[in-house]
């Protein structure tokens, strides 16, 4: 599994004319899955960002996590992080993984994400064309890949 974490003002996606997720400050997760990921990838994943120390203590030091701030978290499933670009310009999806094994570990993804939060998250929707809006605080963004374990 790979994410994109951006610390947020505020964010929201849309489907069509209507608002799926909002969050305050908090976190922007982009969710790639791929063929190998299995749901211990998931836990890891959730617990590492949950505890991610990018958010301003009072001393303006990034010392504080999500759940530290009682921030929300808006999880985008994008199967285009997984993109590979070795060849020619057009990218390759290859390694995303179909819906039948993605959906499964994505639904995982959110339950276990809530249980680590301890609250709801937002979210889009596995699949559908989204359009997110955010405001990237700081900027901070981080990429995180559980292959890596980075």
């Amino acid at each position: 599994m790979r994410v994109l974490i951006q610390r947020v003002s505020q964010a929201s996606v849309r489907i069509g004319h209507a608002e799926k997720g909002r969050i305050g400050e908090g976190l922007l997760v982009l969710l790639g899955i791929e063929e190998a990921d299995q749901p211990d990838d998931a836990a890891w994943l959730c617990g590492k960002i949950v505890r991610l120390r990018i958010f301003d203590d009072k001393t303006g030091v990034m010392n504080l996590s999500v759940k530290d701030i009682d921030g929300g978290i808006l999880i985008v499933s994008q199967f285009t992080l997984h993109a590979s670009t070795k060849k020619g310009n057009r990218p390759s999806y290859i390694r995303a993984a179909r819906p039948e094994t993605a959906i499964p570990l994505y639904e995982k993804f959110l339950a276990q994400m809530e249980l680590e939060l301890g609250k709801p998250v937002q979210k889009g929707e596995f699949g559908a064309m989204m359009q997110v809006s955010l405001v990237n605080d700081g900027p901070v963004t981080i990429f995180i890949d559980s292959r890596s374990k980075e």
